[in-house]
């Protein structure tokens, strides 16, 4: 069951901006201009609340993203994408994500708070493209309690380069996925033929607000900069090259890449080839001679058992074993 959208106030405050966004919603590239104050539901079927499936302190990202104790991680439901072979399919997917009611901006707030007490050194948000507006709010309110750490937005990449403008200032480090080059694949895989022009556009928007530069604190985690992962998917190699070639070419091959072996097929796609296998060391190694070809040379790289290590199960407290 939808749970009832977070009300606007009745006098006016500083949230007046984020809920002019969400009564005409152009959060990511579908644009359905939903009043989700009222309770409309867009392609996301998201309201005006914070559809949550896990805040957690996770250490299964990017050794500069987990740091020593891991990254408070807040993985909201409902994604803007239809990935076919999504790993978090139990949220994303929204027939299975109507198990997870929307809270508000205090309620959210105080279960980060609880997770910090763990030692975490950043907060992430996983997911988020559908949910900027209330983002936002969020944001502030952890200002309001006195929380400074780094932000990280780990999204698809399916992102409105213009909500992505929204959040300079806000947001330490970008942590995007540069999934496809290839828009037939997109249209076939994720529900988003237009997913490479809009991706390249956020890319381009977060590369002008960070740059080459990743910078980090005194533990070695990241508070500022720009990573950018790319999931190398079985059987479609000419899609990770040109997409290591549009990074090289249209934003900098010093940028920091993480490029990702962990594909693992989920059930959905255990009869669907090429997709019902894993990624094969051949496969693998075509990409990374790419990279270094180009001159990538900043970044991370992932062995072939990756994907036994990344499966989640939301139905757990901590989804992720290896946090366990």
């Amino acid at each position: 069951m939808q749970s009832t959208p977070e009300k606007i106030p009745s006098e006016p405050d500083q949230y007046l901006h984020e809920h002019a966004m969400l009564s005409n919603c152009m959060s990511c590239p579908r644009m359905c201009g939903v009043n989700r104050l009222e309770g409309a539901l867009g392609w996301c079927r998201s309201g005006a609340g914070f559809p949550i499936a896990s805040v957690v302190a996770h250490l299964g990202e990017e050794p500069v993203i987990s740091g020593l104790h891991g990254i408070c991680n807040v993985f909201f439901a409902r994604c803007n994408l239809r990935c076919i072979y999504c790993q978090n399919h139990q949220i994303s997917d929204h027939r299975a994500a109507n198990g997870y009611p929307e809270t508000n901006a205090g309620d959210l707030a105080g279960r980060i708070e609880a997770v910090l007490t763990t030692g975490c050194h950043a907060i992430g948000f996983v997911s988020p493209s559908h949910v900027i507006p209330q983002l936002r709010i969020l944001i502030k309110t952890l200002e309001e309690r006195g929380i400074g750490l780094p932000l990280v937005y780990n999204t698809g990449g399916y992102d409105n380069d213009q909500m992505i403008r929204e959040l300079e200032g806000m947001i330490g480090v970008y942590l995007p996925d540069m999934k496809y080059m290839d828009g037939e694949l997109s249209a076939r895989y994720s529900a988003a033929p237009d997913y490479p022009e809009r991706a390249r556009e956020s890319l381009r928007e977060m590369y002008r607000q960070k740059g080459n530069s990743l910078i980090l604190d005194a533990h070695g985690q990241a508070i500022s900069g720009l990573i950018i992962r790319h999931l190398v998917l079985p059987g479609h190699i000419e899609n990770s090259l040109a997409v290591l070639r549009f990074i090289a070419e249209e934003l900098s091959v010093n940028v920091h890449l993480s490029l990702m072996s962990q594909y693992h097929p989920v059930e959905k796609v255990r009869k669907l080839s090429p997709l019902s296998r894993k990624v094969m060391a051949g496969e693998y190694n075509m990409v990374v001679k790419e990279m270094e070809r180009l001159g990538f040379s900043r970044g991370w790289i992932q062995g072939l058992d990756s994907p036994e290590n990344y499966l989640p199960d939301f139905k757990r407290d901590k989804p992720f074993q290896a946090d366990q």
